[in-house]
């Protein structure tokens, strides 16, 4: 469940963010997650929940993924398309294609609660 090494280093990297903007609290974390690194969505999920369960700084925080198909360009032709997993051939030329989406994680935005600085 490589899952769960890919949500450890979000959750780590969130908590600096965090804690460098003197936040109390994360209130969303909103990722983009490549298909092709064969991440499950269920199980990034499970993994949030599982490590951020008696966390104070994340209590109650949801974790918002979108998911992105692969998408490639072909070396030959340049032609840009999306696919599967398994046909990366251009449609176009049937030529070779390189990846150019798909394969990434990303941390897309942070929703934190800071405390506002006049309240006692």
């Amino acid at each position: 469940m490589h899952e769960l090494g890919m949500v450890t280093g979000v959750v780590e990297s969130v908590r600096q963010a965090a804690e460098a903007n003197h936040a109390d609290k994360v209130l969303k974390v909103s990722l983009s997650v490549g298909e092709m690194t064969e991440a499950i969505e269920d199980a990034l999920t499970f993994a949030y929940e599982a490590i951020t369960d008696n966390d104070p700084l994340f209590s109650g925080s949801k974790l918002d993924i979108t998911m992105v198909p692969p998408k490639s360009r072909c070396v030959e032709c340049g032609h840009e398309f999306t696919h599967d997993r398994f046909h990366v051939m251009c449609p176009e030329c049937g030529g070779f294609a390189d990846l150019i989406e798909g394969k990434e994680l990303r941390i897309d935005s942070i929703e934190v609660d800071i405390p506002d600085e006049n309240e006692e």
